[in-house]
Parts: C-alpha cells; sequence; structure tokens
C-alpha cells in the first residue's frame, strides 16, 4: 500500500499540518484597487513534527518556506488548511486566544539586526516576552542572565545594544529571546544563513546542544541543504509552493529521487577534488515560474531536466495534465514526480 502525506499522525507528534494554503491577493492600480489575481505562495502541504524532532524544509529562494512557517504559527492567516499543535487547531484562534500558545511556539527570524530593537539594551529584548506573558517576577534578571549564559553570551554584557555585537552573537541574542517561555516547537527561518561560514558551525553546534538539553523540537527553513544535512533528522523540499519530496535525512541525500531534489543535491560542493570533478552533475534549466501563475501538472516541469531531454510525448503530457501526488513510488520515501528515480550524487 502506498503511503501518503496523510497518513495518521504518529504517536508523540507535536505539530501536524494538513493541506495548508496561502494565497496572497494581487491588486490593480488607482483608486479602487480591485483584486487581480492571487499569488499562490504555499499549495497544499502538510507535514508533521514530532517530540524532539528536527525537520528540515529545503528549497530555493521564493518557493514559499518562510511563509509555510509563518502560516504555520498563525503570524499570517492560512487561506485553507489546519494547524493542530498538540490537538489543538491554530488557524481558527485570533491573537488573543493565540497569546498562551506562544508560550509553546517561538520563532527565530533570518535576520538577527532587523529582528532586533535597537532601542532596548540585550537584557531588556530577552526579558520583553517574560514581561508580556507576566513572568518578570524577582528572579527575572536571574533567569535573563542564565538565558544568556546558555547561548554562550557573557551575562556582563547585557547592558549593551545589538549594534555593538557581532552577526552570530546577534543570532544567539535572538535564540535566548526565544527560549526564554521555554517553548516546545522552534522555528528556526535560515537563521546562519547571513552568517559566515565558521560563525554557522557554532551556531548549529548550538542549537544541536539546545535541542538534547531542553527536548526542543525543530522546524528548521533554509536553503543550504548542507547546513540541513547536519542537523535535520527528517527533510521537506519545496518547490513552487509545493512539497514535492520528503524522507529521512539520509535516505534523501543518499538517493534523492525528485529531478529538483537531485538538482539540489548535486550543487553542493564537495571537499575532495577529484570526487568533485569526477561526479554526476544536474542542472535545471530557465527561470523559476511566478507564483501568480504557476504551470499545470507538474510546476517543475517548465525547468525539470528529464521532461525536457528524457520522456516521450505521452509521459510529458502526464507532466502537463496531471498534478503529481506526494506519495511512496518504490523509493522508500513519499515523492511528487510521476517519473521518480533515484540517484546517487554524493
Amino acid at each position: 500500500m502506498s503511503t501518503t502525506a496523510e497518513d495518521a499522525v504518529a504517536t508523540g507528534t507535536l505539530l501536524s499540518v494538513r493541506h495548508l494554503v496561502k494565497h496572497f491577493p494581487v491588486r490593480s492600480k488607482g483608486l479602487i484597487r480591485r483584486e487581480i489575481g492571487q499569488v499562490h505562495a504555499v499549495c497544499d502541504v502538510s507535514f508533521d513534527l514530532g517530540e524532539g524532532e528536527t525537520l528540515g524544509l529545503v528549497g530555493e529562494s521564493g518557493c514559499g518556506k518562510s511563509t509555510t512557517a509563518r502560516v504555520v504559527l498563525n503570524l499570517i492567516p492560512a487561506t485553507s488548511g489546519t494547524v493542530h499543535y498538540r490537538g489543538q487547531e491554530l488557524t481558527e484562534l485570533g491573537s488573543k486566544q493565540m497569546r498562551a500558545l506562544r508560550r509553546d511556539l517561538q520563532i527565530v527570524f533570518q535576520d538577527p539586526y532587523a529582528s532586533l530593537d535597537p532601542r532596548l539594551p540585550v537584557n531588556e529584548i530577552i526579558a520583553e516576552p517574560l514581561r508580556i506573558h507576566g513572568l518578570y517576577d524577582a528572579d527575572g534578571r536571574t533567569r535573563v542572565r542564565d538565558l544568556m549564559r546558555t547561548v554562550g553570551l557573557k551575562p556582563e554584557h547585557g547592558n549593551r545594544y545589538p549594534h555593538e555585537f557581532s552577526g552570530g552573537q546577534r543570532q544567539r541574542i535572538g535564540v535566548a529571546r526565544a527560549l526564554a517561555l521555554r517553548p516546545k516547537v522552534l522555528v528556526l527561518d535560515e537563521p546562519v544563513s547571513a552568517l559566515d561560514v565558521s560563525i554557522q558551525a557554532g551556531v548549529l553546534n548550538l542549537l544541536d546542544e539546545l535541542q538534547a538539553e531542553l527536548g526542543l523540537s525543530y522546524l528548521f527553513v533554509s536553503h543550504d541543504l548542507s547546513v540541513v544535512r547536519h542537523i535535520a533528522d527528517r527533510i521537506a523540499v519545496m518547490y513552487l509552493g509545493k512539497i514535492v519530496e520528503t524522507g529521512p535525512a539520509d535516505q534523501l541525500f543518499d538517493g534523492p529521487a525528485h529531478p529538483y531534489t537531485q538538482a539540489l543535491i548535486s550543487a553542493i560542493p564537495l571537499p575532495d577534488p577529484r570526487k568533485e570533478r569526477a561526479r554526476e552533475r544536474i542542472t535545471v534549466i530557465g527561470d523559476v515560474p511566478s507564483p501568480a501563475n504557476p504551470p499545470s501538472g507538474c510546476r517543475f516541469r517548465t525547468r525539470c531536466p528529464k521532461f525536457a531531454a528524457e520522456l516521450g510525448e505521452a509521459e510529458r503530457t502526464q507532466c502537463t495534465d496531471v498534478v503529481p501526488e506526494l506519495v511512496e513510488r518504490g523509493q522508500g520515501h513519499p515523492v511528487a514526480c510521476h517519473f521518480a528515480e533515484r540517484r546517487s550524487l554524493l
């Protein structure tokens, strides 16, 4: 029997997302701005996040990763679909109802400099969630200092402002702020993409340590598969608003089956020059289609090397007319491709 993304939620699942859709209206210019179209940012996305698990959500810029993360946390209202946290539906809750759940669901944004208030010292930035939720008591100052130590910062620097820290330190401040309420789920939106490689390693190691110590679950959003491979237990690959392949990280890297996943993995540089020169390269053609007017059938077909060079007329018609379902097709994990084929690329 085939396995689909809609299978029953496993025991221990914290977050369950089903058929999530987010469309943004496109409006005309002028005094009366009428809706003339929609941007299909997220289209029928489903996944689960288990306790203590890291799910990597990957894809190139503009594929809908960050929008998915924000809709999951109800920071942006969903067009349709459901998000269940421990059995409670989030998409139907208002801002007041969500406030109590914000303690369990936190986010670390991509740009730490933009997400930290430049007018507040670090002590107040980290203490702000505690004050908002009425948890800043007589031990509040001690708790803030402990959080700074937890993320590798010196408590005596708490009176400094964000601009006085390096990029890696600012990202650690963002992590400390997110941890202040002791959440169960932490959404990490490109947390290391703006950092140098050496600093990236420090932040990733910190996240590993915090997960082991605090039992956190991560939804890790990134375009860098080499980073995701280091930290993720499972990976979901997105293209133009849809998940096209998902499975255990090792399985996905050892044998990617979707042409888009294969192209992403083949672009990861290898440290051995001989292996790098001898490896198979899979390249995509053309530009990403507009999400306001996505292609029919398989959304990747306009750039797919298999569609362009390997398929016959009848097979191309199937790709053009039929939307491929995200199901297990004999590759060991769900793939949204009519002609999925595993390849070893690393």
